[in-house]
């Protein structure tokens, strides 16, 4: 994957659009039995939610990302979704050196919390892709131009794949225990691992926020020196939201910080 990630989503899910160990996709589905979909209890997240954040290189600003769940219910597969936005976009003074415009939409399954449908528009200094994944979980394959590619049992896609991790219970968790989400991005199956590095509390421009601390394990030597340069903060609470996003890279650090929030399922854990 290109260096151009760094700002890619460094907005958004950057947990996922980096470079990561992966394996590589089967090219060509063989579909199996029908897969029975699961049922997640989902609490951390509801339709209205909205979240923006600061990017920002060192202490200069770059730009502005959000994420979105917004309130239209659309049927996929007889299925209520949600439909989640996240978006990414440098600012004025970085327009000049790397303008970045990316788009990025999801239809996840409101019971399954998985993915229907893929929306993928990214502007980076000119390079422009456009990706449609239409995802089909009861035979276990994405489609994408008619091609289809063999999926792993309960694929996400990159903006689904962080919802999914909000739902999952962190309150027993140990120091390093590895967390493992299935994930399909570039036309490839990746294992997005997330290791557990206990509670913290942070400082940020909306107060100090009790978090829980991630490692997304990453593969080194592209970009990354080592193979946890990336440390991704969530509230710890119901919400589970990401509050900060922190990647060393070998030119510099680059850095999300929440700063608006609105249309969370509770109350944000801030500390008096």
């Amino acid at each position: 994957m290109k260096t151009s990630r760094i700002f890619l989503l460094a907005a958004i899910v950057a947990l996922i659009s980096f470079s990561f160990t992966f394996q590589p996709a089967q090219t060509v589905s063989s579909a199996g039995p029908a897969t029975k979909l699961r049922n997640i209890n989902n609490q951390a997240f509801k339709r209205g939610e909205k979240l923006k954040y600061r990017i920002h290189y060192g202490v200069i600003d770059a730009g502005v990302a959000s994420l979105e769940v917004a309130n239209d219910t659309m049927m996929i597969a007889k299925r209520p979704t949600l439909h989640v936005i996240a978006r990414g976009f440098t600012n004025s003074v970085w327009d000049k050196v790397y303008m970045v415009r990316d788009k990025y939409e999801s239809y996840i399954d409101e019971q399954a919390i998985l993915p229907w449908y893929h929306i993928r528009r990214v502007n980076e200094g000119g390079y422009k892709i456009e990706h449609d994944i239409a995802f089909n979980h009861f035979k276990k394959e994405a489609i994408i131009n008619k091609i289809r590619y063999a999926t792993d049992t309960n694929t996400q896609d990159m903006i689904s794949a962080l919802y999914y991790a909000r739902t999952l219970d962190f309150s027993s968790a140990k120091k390093g225990d590895l967390f493992t989400i299935n994930t399909f991005f570039d036309f490839e199956n990746y294992p997005l691992k997330l290791k557990y590095m206990g509670t913290e509390i942070i400082s940020t421009s909306i107060g100090k926020i009790n978090c829980y601390k991630f490692h997304p394990v990453m593969e080194k030597g592209r970009i990354f020196k080592t193979e946890e340069d990336m440390t991704v903060w969530i509230s710890a609470d119901a919400n589970k939201i990401p509050v900060r996003l922190q990647t060393n890279i070998l030119v510099g650090a680059v850095k999300m910080d929440l700063i608006e929030y609105s249309g969370l399922v509770g109350t944000l854990n801030k500390v008096k």
